[in-house]
């Protein structure tokens, strides 16, 4: 579940204040894969690869389709969405996925692995994320995006402990948010005029070449 954050230093003066632990600060660039007839992404489903880097270094451009050789990644694959229509589990304000992740030693080698398979990059999203945790509350993460479309908390764990961890944070049910990054990217899109969402858009969630963050 995903929260907008539009006041970034309160919210961290609140999760001080939890005595949360923070992780480095990580950029990621995500890149999405799907069949040619965007087959997956009709059927809910998603696979990923992931490459990180702390925030402060540089890395190849081209993201996990890359040819920077070796860098840290996750392989992701999620099964359709549970709960946030009502269907399953925790009502309708958490979003339930079964989800497998792997590390990867060579994101560019995997990538030519899924384009063997017929599969071919449908989407790339980048972000920046610093992920805590509670000490009190186990089995949460609560993860700081920054993103191209602005910042937001990603709480991850059991649906009581989003809940309560949510409203210390200064937020309600209302202000959940189980929709994906690329969801809000193009209704976002959609508002200010641009081109309609599909699964085979050429548009990507990236920062700017002269705008990338460097700081918190």
């Amino acid at each position: 579940m995903k929260l907008r954050v539009s006041d970034r230093a309160a919210v961290l003066r609140r999760l001080r204040k939890l005595r949360a632990r923070g992780s480095a600060r990580m950029h990621e660039m995500n890149t999405l894969y799907d069949a040619p007839d965007g087959s997956l992404f009709r059927e809910g489903k998603l696979v990923r690869i992931r490459t990180l880097r702390p925030a402060g270094s540089r890395a190849p451009a081209g993201g996990a389709a890359g040819r920077g050789g070796k860098r840290d990644a996750i392989l992701t694959d999620k099964g359709p969405v549970r709960g946030a229509d009502g269907s399953a589990g925790q009502g309708d304000r958490c979003k339930i996925r079964e989800e497998h992740e792997l590390a990867v030693e060579d994101a560019a080698a995997m990538a030519r692995v899924f384009e063997g398979m017929g599969l071919r990059p449908s989407f790339r999203y980048e972000k920046y994320r610093t992920t805590y945790q509670i000490p009190r509350v186990a089995g949460l993460l609560v993860e700081m995006d920054e993103t191209p479309i602005g910042d937001f908390l990603e709480l991850e764990g059991e649906a009581g402990a989003i809940d309560r961890v949510a409203a210390t944070l200064g937020y309600q049910p209302a202000d959940y948010i189980t929709e994906s990054y690329g969801a809000l990217f193009f209704r976002q899109r959609r508002a200010a005029g641009g081109e309609a969402a599909t699964s085979r858009s050429p548009a990507d969630m990236l920062f700017p070449k002269n705008g990338r963050r460097t700081a918190p």
